[in-house]
């Protein structure tokens, strides 16, 4: 009967995750006929596709990079920063939901903001002088999409590192400092060590969440850049690059390099609880 409680779960992963990949995987190697063929994984190595993969990657990286560490600072700040206790709540409630806020109402949100007519670049030009696009500022651009990602990337950043943070033992600082260790000396030899699994965790699966997100990118750039996403879309629902079984392709990609973050970060995560237990 114990089963019973997480029938719900298994039904949705069923039809929500195991079908839907399995259909694309069988996809990827098929043609429009349903018959087996290679191709569409021969097409992955075009110039185009390639290129789409790797301005993808390059943007999940510098937005896991810069999301894991702000948002590290900010979890230590309000774990071990002696901040009172409301900031943590305040800061760990809004994480919760900044970390699940994104698509058409994000990308919004910035082109009001920081776009070309935005607030905050109307109010840098009116009270400095200071225009950003002529400083080479572009929303639209890798740079722009990168700070766009960080919206949702530290407040998630946060909410997964500071149960790491929890964990170290305070008996670890007071027997380091006993022992005539200063600060730093107690970061480099315990505390980062320590927390190096789940930081290098917490990055993969930053890169995971970035290398996946469609709807603000393409509520934000259209098809301006040239990411995987985009360019799985253009050929499942475009008039011009229609080509189901490349986008199931273009999928299946996706599917083995975020499966991969995935993985890594659970076998990291796992090796992390080890220590913090």
């Amino acid at each position: 009967m114990a089963w019973l409680g997480v029938v719900p779960f298994l039904a949705f992963a069923l039809l929500f995750l195991v079908g839907p990949t399995l259909y694309l995987v069988v996809g990827a190697f098929q043609n429009p006929a349903g018959e087996f063929t290679l191709a569409n994984m021969t097409a992955l190595f075009q110039p185009q596709i390639l290129a789409a993969y790797w301005i993808s990657i390059r943007i999940s990286l510098a937005s896991a990079g810069l999301g894991a560490l702000i948002g590290f600072f900010v979890a230590y700040a309000i774990v071990h920063g002696g901040l009172p206790a409301w900031v943590r709540s305040s800061i760990m409630t809004f994480s919760g939901v900044a970390s699940n806020f994104a698509g058409i109402p994000l990308a919004f949100a910035f082109l009001a903001t920081v776009g070309r007519l935005g607030l905050v670049t109307w109010f840098l030009n009116e009270a400095f002088g200071v225009n950003i696009y002529r400083m080479g500022f572009n929303l639209l651009s890798f740079w722009g999409l990168t700070l766009t990602y960080l919206y949702f990337q530290i407040p998630l950043m946060v909410l997964i590192i500071a149960p790491a943070l929890d964990g170290l033992k305070r008996e670890w600082r007071e027997a380091s400092s006993i022992l005539g260790a200063s600060n730093w000396q107690y970061w480099r030899m315990i505390g980062l060590p320590v927390l190096f699994p789940s930081l290098l965790g917490c990055f993969l699966l930053l890169f995971a969440n970035a290398f996946g997100a469609i709807a603000t990118a393409y509520a934000l750039t259209g098809s301006s850049l040239n990411i995987v996403p985009i360019l799985l879309y253009a050929q499942i629902r475009g008039d011009v690059l229609y080509n189901p079984n490349l986008g199931y392709a273009l999928a299946f990609g996706m599917i083995v390099i975020t499966g991969c973050s995935n993985l890594l970060y659970i076998w990291l995560r796992a090796r992390a609880e080890r220590w913090l237990k």
